[in-house]
């Protein structure tokens, strides 16, 4: 199990972090260029805790592209499934950080490199030896790349692996909402795992109570629902039982990159504990347990700090802090 790797598909692109908190976009004076993208972030997560990650997109044949992928190499990351396209540039977003840390957006992608990738650059072979595909809604609109994702899917499921979807709603990058809800609802069912937060239940399922929306979910291949709210408590449910735990209350500088961490750490202890697409349905409450335990300590050590990647703590640091885990 443990040479499995993780595969993402989807958007890599370059966060400008803004020098200060808690103010408008127009009173930011500086921003630095971070790695991005959900996708990304998943990947640099798992391989930060000592997994085999690849990342599945496209780049801008530009310096911010070449940025990319020498940061991605740094980080242990498989960058071999990634091309560079003159037809497009790399996709960045400019970030606003509140006072406690959450964030706002605006996106230059109109459009990017990622979202021309097209199915049939997708390679079968590129799914052998896979523990889990992941992907997120971003690059699911109406161009090639939501084709390229049937692909990946297909191709990662017929060599066993698991599927993740984490929706990680960005409704600035959709013109129309309704259109964004039917394809996530499109998605969903592809998916062995689904994540979802808080904030995006009602959207998606017109539930706000989870006892009403969590239920809704389990469509198609869905086996495991992973619920989270911020900086209170997160919950995974199967059909067969629930299991929550509380997160660290800690001083949050950052929240980028947060759910993606969450996410990822998650599936890297699933893959510790021996799980995989075919055992997952009939997991246990405590290896669910273990698994959220694991991910809430994974970002209480991120959010103290700045940027996605770079906030990520490896497993040493992991169990120096957290004896139990």
């Amino acid at each position: 199990m443990a040479n499995k790797r993780l595969i993402a598909i989807g958007e890599a692109l370059i966060d400008f972090i803004p020098d200060k908190n808690g103010c408008e976009f127009y009173e930011v004076t500086g921003f630095s260029p971070k790695l991005g993208g959900a996708p990304a972030n998943v990947c640099g997560a798992f391989a930060r805790l000592g997994g085999t990650a690849r990342l599945v997109t496209q780049l801008g044949n530009d310096p911010f592209g070449d940025k990319i992928m020498r940061e991605l190499a740094d980080c242990d990351i498989d960058t071999s499934c990634i091309s560079q396209t003159d037809k497009a540039n790399t996709a960045l977003a400019f970030v606003s950080l509140a006072e406690d840390g959450n964030r706002t957006f605006s996106f230059y992608r109109k459009p990017s490199a990622d979202m021309l990738l097209s199915p049939e650059q997708i390679k079968e072979e590129w799914f052998e030896n896979v523990f889990a595909l992941h992907f997120c809604s971003v690059s699911l609109g109406d161009f090639p790349m939501k084709q390229a994702h049937y692909r990946a899917i297909e191709a990662a499921r017929k060599n066993g692996g698991m599927i993740s979807f984490d929706p990680n709603l960005r409704f600035q990058l959709w013109d129309d909402p309704d259109e964004l809800k039917k394809t996530v609802l499109e998605f969903i069912p592809f998916s062995d795992i689904l994540k979802i937060s808080d904030e995006e239940l009602e959207f998606v399922t017109g539930e706000n109570d989870f006892k009403k929306g969590i239920p809704k979910l389990f469509k198609g291949n869905v086996k495991m629902i992973v619920y989270t709210c911020g900086s209170e408590t997160a919950y995974a449910f199967t059909q067969n039982n629930a299991s929550a735990s509380a997160a660290h209350k800690v001083s949050v500088k950052d929240t980028t990159g947060a759910g993606d961490g969450f996410i990822g750490s998650f599936l890297w202890k699933l893959q510790e504990l021996g799980i995989t697409a075919q055992t997952l349905e009939s997991i246990d409450e405590r290896e669910q347990r273990a698994c959220l335990d694991f991910a809430n300590a994974f970002c209480a050590e991120s959010v103290q700090k700045y940027g996605a990647i770079p906030s990520y703590p490896t497993l040493e640091t992991i169990r120096q802090q957290y004896r139990s885990l």
